[in-house]
């Protein structure tokens, strides 16, 4: 992935700027989270899980949407297996819960999160991309998931949110068979929704967070938020969260001068690009 950044980045200070395994710097509404470990190919170790999770607690109030990549050759190449050790089962829970709060975080934080897909998206970094919200593939992506031959499943939350994006069948063949994606297989099956050359993934992921970041944020929050639930909901059920979720979003300020504009012909209307 190219490594050339835009001048008007900043680094971070503070917390943010403590996390060691992180690169966190800002573009205005546009915060940038790079994974940094790249002789390990951007394994997820616990650490990094944990620096993950206080990333996405304390990102700055002046942020509207994360741009999520991984430094060197690879996005992530999955869990490090070089801290795997023997845990009984309650151990073993509690470290999968772990994952799982870090992830939820990035999924439902309180903002969109884009991530920028490079190399290997294996394993953990496979489930680490599902819990983002937009997925830009380059070419050099490939996607697994070798638990199975590893005797391991998955743990990191990708059995409850993988299959939302391709299919219960399609995770149980890379499961059970070893079987690996390319990138344009990847966007096939749904791990992706853009596809893009190499090197150019990073500009189309700001590109994509500086339009989101533009959006009214409680339209931004009822997409994170609402939309998956209901998607888990009954019709019945959904329809009335839509509802509930639809008189919030349009009852704020910024909504309603947004509408304004709209009529007052300040405002663009929807054409095709």
């Amino acid at each position: 992935m190219s490594d050339v950044r835009p001048p008007e980045f900043e680094p971070s200070s503070g917390l943010l700027a403590q996390l060691d395994l992180l690169r966190i710097e800002h573009a205005g509404p546009v915060t940038h989270v790079r994974l940094s470990r790249p002789a390990k190919r951007n394994a997820l170790s616990d650490a990094l899980i944990g620096q993950l999770h206080t990333a996405f607690v304390n990102l700055p109030e002046t942020t509207r949407a994360v741009v999520v990549t991984g430094e060197g050759e690879h996005f992530c190449a999955g869990l490090d297996l070089a801290e795997l050790m023997e845990r009984d089962v309650g151990e073993g829970v509690l470290h999968s819960r772990m994952w799982h709060a870090a992830f939820d975080q990035i999924q439902f934080g309180r903002v969109p999160v884009i991530v920028v897909l490079h190399g290997a998206v294996v394993g953990g970094g496979l489930e680490l991309a599902s819990a983002c919200h937009v997925r830009v593939a380059e070419a050099s992506a490939y996607f697994g998931l070798p638990e199975g031959q590893r005797g391991l499943f998955v743990g990191g939350g990708g059995s409850a949110r993988i299959p939302r994006l391709m299919g219960v069948a399609r995770m149980t063949d890379l499961m059970l068979t070893g079987r690996v994606y390319d990138r344009d297989e990847g966007v096939q099956a749904g791990l992706a929704q853009y596809a893009v050359a190499d090197g150019e993934g990073f500009a189309k992921a700001m590109a994509l967070a500086r339009r989101i970041a533009g959006n009214a944020p409680m339209s931004n929050f009822a997409v994170m938020h609402a939309l998956p639930r209901i998607a888990d909901q009954s019709q019945e059920q959904g329809l009335f969260t839509e509802a509930l979720m639809a008189a919030v979003a349009e009852s704020t300020p910024d909504a309603k001068e947004r509408l304004r504009a709209f009529l007052e012909g300040r405002a663009s209307k929807v054409v095709k690009s």
